[in-house]
């Protein structure tokens, strides 16, 4: 990394954008921002802007655009909203984009900057499990280059030996299990959303905890996995293990098995992404193998959660089954927050909306637009019946 490298942090008021922002302000000399996004959280947006000095800000939601435009008046900061400002955000010619706005609602921004050509670092999963064979082949048609972000990801692409593929046996995704690991599914029935958010090891946001909490973060893991490395469907496995210090692990042919291991803290799989191909300093605190003295590994109870066996079943059907799986639990898991619906029900939506929404090719972003709405309607009808 020579000079200093300008980035632009889409979802910049998030768990990981506020992540990257503190790795950012550590190293001063080293990053510029050249753009900040939100959906919501103007306030803080603005304050991230005034500190950091953005060419430009953005909120998705219209409505708070005039609150943006007075909070930075006079700063020289320009203000968008919207999905052409989002846009606008991701084709700016900085060096590196943080893809971080969560759901569905990240894939076009962050297709417009593989289209450039640009560095992202990926901490969207729903991006690759939505469209990822449109995504990776415009990463390759425009020489982009994609660094995944989340930690489990990170860690295979830190291990994972690219120029010899055919030498990997498989890849194992490491799963902490979430807060219910040792729970029966019967006692399920009345998790709270506070219970469902408050992950063991993870600080996250609401919609990822809960997913962790169903597991499905781990299959939508599996999906995204598949279009990250070169390998078939059949040769990524899972494995719980309770402590999240094996991020993940590498299996070759040989019978060696690599594997990146670290204190469960997004600042470490960022910081690899911001600085990539050099590494930074990170305030993370420092792994100690004695004084935790054990680890344990399990294999996941995919009938206690069936999240994981829906998301392969959907990766092995292929088209829109995928882009079905995730458009029905971004639905459901917004209920479920809401009071609306059960804890599990959540897997229940998922599994009606696989079942009565046949799947098809999916040729470019409008036609996975069209099926992502199709699905949030169905979806939403069942919410309403279940509500």
């Amino acid at each position: 990394m020579r000079g200093m490298r300008s980035v632009t942090i889409l979802g910049s008021t998030g768990s990981v954008g506020r992540s990257t922002i503190d790795l950012i302000e550590r190293h001063p000399g080293r990053f510029r921002v050249s753009a900040l996004t939100a959906n919501e959280n103007v306030a803080l947006l603005a304050e991230q802007a005034r500190r950091l000095r953005p060419r430009l800000a953005v909120i998705a939601n219209e409505a708070h655009l005039d609150q943006l435009r007075a909070e930075l008046a006079g700063t020289g900061i320009e203000t968008a909203a919207g999905r052409s400002g989002l846009l606008e955000a991701a084709t700016l010619d900085s060096d590196w984009v943080m893809a971080a706005i969560v759901g569905a609602a990240g894939l076009a921004p962050t297709l417009a900057a593989v289209r450039r050509g640009a560095v992202v670092g990926l901490a969207n999963k729903e991006c690759l499990v939505c469209a990822g064979a449109i995504v990776m082949e415009a990463v390759r048609a425009h020489g982009a280059t994609l660094l995944p972000v989340d930690s489990e990801h990170n860690a295979i692409f830190q291990v994972f030996d690219f120029d010899r593929p055919e030498t990997v046996e498989s890849i194992i995704l490491t799963a902490s299990g979430g807060p219910f690991r040792t729970r029966e599914r019967h006692s399920l029935v009345d998790i709270t959303p506070e219970e469902a958010v408050r992950h063991p090891n993870w600080s996250m946001g609401a919609k990822i905890s809960v997913d962790s909490a169903t597991m499905m973060n781990k299959g939508l893991e599996l999906i995204e996995a598949f279009h990250l490395f070169p390998l078939e469907a059949d040769r990524i496995r899972i494995l719980v293990h309770p402590e999240s210090v094996v991020h993940s692990l590498v299996e070759y042919r040989d019978g060696s098995v690599l594997a990146q291991l670290g204190s469960p803290d997004m600042r470490t799989p960022i910081a690899y992404a911001l600085a990539w191909p050099e590494r930074i300093d990170a305030p993370v605190k420092r792994l100690d193998l004695a004084a935790i003295g054990r680890l344990h590994f399990e294999e996941p109870d995919t009938e206690r959660f069936p999240a994981i066996a829906m998301a392969r079943a959907a990766l092995v059907e292929g088209g829109s089954a995928p882009t079905i799986l995730n458009a029905a639990n971004e639905v459901a898991v917004a209920a479920f927050l809401a009071r609306r619906i059960g804890f599990l029900d959540i897997t229940r939506v998922v599994a009606d909306m696989l079942a009565a929404i046949p799947a098809r090719p999916l040729a470019d972003l409008e036609e996975v637009i069209a099926v992502d709405r199709e699905t949030r309607e169905r979806a939403d009808e069942m919410v309403r019946a279940l509500t």
